[in-house]
């Protein structure tokens, strides 16, 4: 996956949960559109934790740290 893609879903995963939000905000299910960011906040962290740990790993491999 290169940076533009991650670049490009987070933004994605970012728009369709603000339009889930206020559509659920506005029926007046605040609840569920706390748990829809919430959902939608995990997601992108999963997925920009996976590319730190490569970057990590990248950094451990050329310092010879291990």
């Amino acid at each position: 996956m290169s940076e533009i893609d991650l670049i490009l879903k987070i933004t994605g995963i970012g728009i369709l949960v603000a339009v889930i939000h206020m559509i659920l905000e506005q029926v007046g299910k605040k609840d569920y559109a706390f748990i829809a960011t919430l959902a939608g906040t995990l997601i992108v962290l999963a997925m920009v934790m996976q590319r730190m740990g490569a970057l990590f790993q990248q950094v451990i491999s050329v310092f010879r740290l291990w």
